[in-house]
């Protein structure tokens, strides 16, 4: 149905109710001590981290046409036919076990519909969904919604049309625009042209399309920030955080957080000008951008699982922006833990980064294999890059679908862990490692209880004597 004013004018309302937060100069107020502003600086940075890394995902492949992951704009599927390389630098820690499939949605003119096709077992698939603040709020799939085909109406935050008939479910986002990292099960070689059968018949369509009905006005064109790491993790961070925030309203638990925020310069839009800023402010603001980095950086490395760092706003509970903020510099659009569970070890006893060129073993006693529905892995990255590592067999994970897995006579599995190929004996259990720092991550797709509740962990690595 549309709705009753026009699609430009809506927005001019939406924006002018928030406005209020900011100032309109995008200057910080002149009234904040240096220990304000540091401590107001230090909360924003915080607050910003999570949805600016999923920026850079969005603009690179919707907006950067040089990127390799370019996906071509949005309300479009881009597809890939292999599983992850070290050449994919699309997102950090990228997996190895699915070959993905990438959309981003404009939902400001209308609703977007996915269709999805009948999948027969055992194929394995998932379409996650994440909106601008790096939440999982919607899942389809085999787990979320089973193996038969359906519609799937996706609406943004300020959507009041009626539902079409044909629609097997809504998901209503936080933010206007969102995106999907959808996982196929790929079985070999000789499967790529089925599993890309399965991948072709994930459509989206503009809701009025779906329905038969006339299509809205467009939504306006946005001017979207280069990406620039360095800026958007400096005191620049406000820009790129002002340009997201017209497309993310504020929640009413974050009102409070927000008129706060507005001292330095934050709000929906708003130009800011690092120029204006005295010499004092700067320096307490730059002062709280590092604290804040710092205490990031510290926390995260001492993450050794995902469960509590994915899912929704509600799910992530009390410090939903810390636990976002370790998902996102760990490993961005992980998945929420009834879908898969993911475990991580990045230092070693003494507190020290794990390195390739020290002999590890990860070994799994007898009975203590992962508890899983589907299957599992283990995934090697350098650091501080996270990304996958080039290696001699090209192999960058192995797990339950790793051909030629040994298992001792008692049934405990050892993997080895190193930049050196430890012989013939043991090289089919081999997860080749960088020379210097490492990062690996156990991914654990259709977690039994035991994974969920804690009774079963990913075991700690330990050195070979």
């Amino acid at each position: 149905m549309p709705i009753s004013i026009s699609r430009r004018r809506f927005y001019a309302i939406a924006l002018s109710t928030m406005m209020p937060l900011a100032s309109s100069t995008g200057r910080a107020e002149t009234s904040l001590t240096a220990d304000e502003a540091r401590s107001i600086t230090r909360g924003a940075w915080s607050y910003a981290y999570a949805p600016l890394q999923g920026y850079q995902t969005m603009y690179n492949q919707t907006q950067n046409k040089s990127f390799a992951g370019y996906v071509g704009g949005f309300n479009r599927f881009r597809h890939y036919a292999r599983s992850s390389t070290p050449a994919d630098t699309d997102i950090v820690t990228p997996n190895n076990d699915t070959p993905y499939s990438w959309a981003w949605l404009d939902l400001r003119a209308e609703p977007v519909v996915l269709s999805l096709p009948a999948v027969p077992a055992p194929r394995y698939y998932v379409n996650q969904w994440f909106d601008l603040y790096t939440h999982n709020f919607a899942y389809t799939g085999v787990r979320a919604t089973g193996r038969e085909a359906g519609n799937y109406l996706f609406a943004g935050p300020r959507w009041k049309g009626e539902i079409p008939t044909g629609i097997n479910k809504v998901f209503v986002a936080e933010t206007e625009f969102v995106g999907t990292l959808t996982r196929t099960q790929l079985f070999g070689p000789d499967d790529v042209a089925a599993m890309q059968a399965v991948q072709s018949a994930f459509k989206l369509t503009p809701l009025s399309e779906f329905a038969g009905t006339p299509a809205p006005a467009p939504a306006p064109a946005v001017n979207w920030p280069v990406w620039d790491s360095a800026k958007a993790e400096g005191i620049d961070f406000i820009s790129y955080l002002n340009a997201l925030l017209p497309f993310m309203p504020t929640v009413p638990a974050e009102q409070d957080m927000f008129a706060r925020f507005a001292r330095i310069g934050i709000g929906p839009g708003t130009p800011f000008d690092t120029g204006r800023l005295s010499p004092e402010i700067r320096a307490a603001m730059e002062a709280g951008i590092a604290e804040a980095a710092t205490a990031l950086k510290e926390g995260a490395i001492q993450q050794k699982d995902s469960r509590a760092l994915f899912g929704t706003r509600q799910e992530l509970g009390d410090g939903y922006i810390t636990k976002r903020n370790y998902g996102a510099m760990l490993g961005i659009y992980g998945n929420t833990k009834e879908e898969a569970v993911y475990g991580s070890q990045q230092t070693d006893d003494n507190g020290k980064l794990l390195d390739g060129s020290r002999h590890w073993v990860l070994r799994f006693e007898p009975g203590q294999l992962p508890p899983v529905t589907e299957f599992w892995s283990i995934t090697m990255y350098n650091l501080p890059q996270r990304f996958l590592v080039d290696n001699p067999i090209n192999r960058y994970s192995i797990g339950s679908r790793t051909p030629g897995l040994t298992l001792g006579a008692d049934g405990s599995l050892e993997i080895y862990i190193q930049v050196e190929n430890p012989g013939p004996e043991k090289e089919a259990n081999w997860l080749p490692a960088p020379e210097g720092p490492f990062f690996f991550v156990g991914r654990f797709y259709g977690p039994k209880r035991q994974a969920l509740d804690g009774t079963w962990a990913l075991p700690p690595l330990i050195e070979a004597k």
